[in-house]
């Protein structure tokens, strides 16, 4: 992976500082010399998604979080557009209904894991439960969890279990052929402010901005804080979080894409090979339609 890439890697005991890091970062790049990287990464990834299909070994999650307007749609249309429909599938995380409130919160995102051979995308995921929960520990509450009946209950010993309940349904994933990709996408507030404004200036993406992304960014500190929690508590040797400077999409893109190819490529992914009567058979039935 290119020194650019690598940098971005929350792992093993580096700390994630959210004013330690740079929401503009570009590395070496342009626009146009991104543009040309993302179209041949993009080929790449295409060739291994097949692989990584036609072995049925491994699956691959890739989780994106970050705040509102970071980029998250239009990454995963930017990157993913490449890909097989057949093996790939985009779930996007809301308000859970009443069925999911009923189950433990991780209930809804196991029921959405890639199958071996897929590769399974999800637009805000668990990790939802450690920071828009922690910012609003009221949600909490509707979970009905034995012992929470009111928010003062909610310490911080119940987010240290919450951290490792996630660091332990992670395990278990790596554990049994699911490789985990976490995309933070770190945009700038005064950037969020731009695209806000770009939203409700253009018609076409009216529908996209809501009144409550402004109360949401009113609690800007309190959601750097829990991120910057829920990254250096999660953030393992074997599920690492990726942090993406998101201010210049393009360039969060080719992060983005580079870092599931080189990903992708370390798995030694391989088409599977026929036992030796199998091969036999389809050298007969060449003979027989070339004999027709």
């Amino acid at each position: 992976m290119k020194n650019e890439f690598k940098s971005l890697i929350i792992q093993g005991d580096k700390k994630f500082s959210i004013k330690n890091t740079k929401t503009d970062y570009i590395g070496v790049y342009n626009k146009e010399k991104a543009k040309d990287a993302l179209i041949n990464s993009k080929i790449e990834i295409d060739h291994l998604q097949e692989k990584l299909y036609a072995s049925g070994t491994y699956s691959l999650l890739i989780i994106f979080q970050a705040m509102d307007a970071a980029g998250k749609d239009s990454a995963i249309e930017h990157v993913m557009s490449g890909l097989n429909p057949q093996g790939c599938q985009v779930f996007n995380f809301k308000v859970p209904t009443s069925e999911e409130y009923a189950h433990d919160f991780l209930w809804r995102h196991y029921k959405a894991l890639p199958e071996r051979g897929r590769i399974g995308i999800h637009n805000r995921s668990h990790y939802e439960n450690v920071l828009v929960c922690k910012v609003h520990p009221e949600y909490i509450l509707s979970e009905k969890i034995p012992g929470f009946a009111n928010e003062k209950k909610i310490n911080k010993d119940f987010w240290k279990q919450r951290y490792q309940s996630i660091r332990n349904f992670e395990e278990h994933l790596t554990a049994n052929g699911t490789v985990i990709l976490k995309f933070f996408l770190n945009v700038s507030k005064d950037e969020q402010k731009q695209r806000f404004l770009e939203r409700i200036g253009d018609t076409t993406k009216n529908w996209k901005f809501s009144s409550g992304d402004i109360k949401e960014r009113a609690l800007w500190d309190d959601y750097m804080k829990a991120y910057e929690d829920a990254i250096n508590e999660t953030s393992t040797t074997n599920s690492p979080w990726h942090i993406i400077p998101a201010d210049k999409k393009w360039f969060a893109r080719l992060a983005i894409s580079e870092i599931i190819e080189d990903k992708l490529k370390s798995l030694n992914l391989k088409f599977p090979v026929l036992e030796e009567n199998e091969q036999e058979k389809l050298t007969e039935t060449k003979l027989a339609l070339l004999a027709e």
